[in-house]
């Protein structure tokens, strides 16, 4: 467990690195009305705490809801009281909807797939029932990174998942704010809060491509400690980080 020192400094890293990335890709705008994917998991419940303590600050000039999606005929479980006691606390709204996905005979459609969609798919719709124009999912830096690196041992492309996204069919644009922070820091800061893991994991969580990139992540970083920054330095110099869609 952390110190109090120790904790007061990981906020101040946490803060700032959440700020620097809002402030260099624009991705919070006065009039803005965003909306949360709360999964529960230590990334999004920082989320909530960071955009929470940003909306107070910005004397509500922008607002904040949140969107826990709980899927039917999935085996596990999340506190929900738990969930709207934290965004009460953080000053957010929390919205509780129940999904389902049918199973595919597609092998490249996984249960993985089918259920990140279909919550994706209720993100969608919930955003435009309340008339948000900005999604915040709880992706951080290493998400980004070695999503580029899957892409470019897998599929021979340098890209990523972008930290702004405007969508091509809906009014609506994708952000994630934590994508200047790191996934250590995110995995402190949950510890030092004491945030409630998951009452049952998924049991579609198993080892996969991703587990070897991450593998090979950290041998780049043993290799060369700054093998995080060029990464993202190349990101950002190839224009991957913000997407828009072309003009007409």
């Amino acid at each position: 467990m952390s110190s109090p020192c120790d904790g007061r400094a990981l906020e101040k890293r946490l803060r700032r690195r959440f700020a620097d990335g809002v402030r260099e890709f624009s991705l919070i705008e006065p009039g803005d009305h965003l909306l949360l994917g709360l999964s529960g998991g230590k990334d999004s419940m920082a989320l909530l705490e960071l955009l929470g303590d940003a909306k107070r600050r910005a004397g509500g000039r922008f607002e904040v809801s949140a969107l826990h999606v709980r899927m039917d005929n999935v085996d596990y479980q999340s506190d929900t009281s738990y969930l709207e006691r934290q965004a009460e606390v953080s000053g957010v709204r929390l919205y509780v909807k129940t999904a389902s996905f049918e199973p595919d005979r597609n092998e490249r459609r996984s249960p993985c797939f089918l259920c990140s969609w279909t919550r994706r798919k209720v993100l969608f719709s919930t955003a435009q029932e309340l008339g948000c124009n900005k999604i915040a999912l709880g992706h951080h830096q290493d998400d980004m990174l070695l999503t580029a690196l899957m892409n470019l041992t897998y599929s021979g492309s340098f890209s990523t998942m972008p930290a702004s996204l405007t969508m091509r069919k809906f009014p609506v644009c994708i952000i994630r704010p934590l994508c200047k922070v790191h996934e250590e820091d995110l995995r402190e800061w949950a510890e030092y809060r004491g945030f409630r893991p998951l009452v049952k994991a998924c049991p579609f969580e198993k080892a996969s491509n991703r587990t070897a990139v991450r593998q090979l992540f950290d041998a780049m970083e043993a290799l060369n400690p700054e093998a995080r920054y060029s990464l993202w330095h190349a990101l950002v110099k190839e224009n991957k980080i913000v997407e828009r869609p072309a003009e007409e």
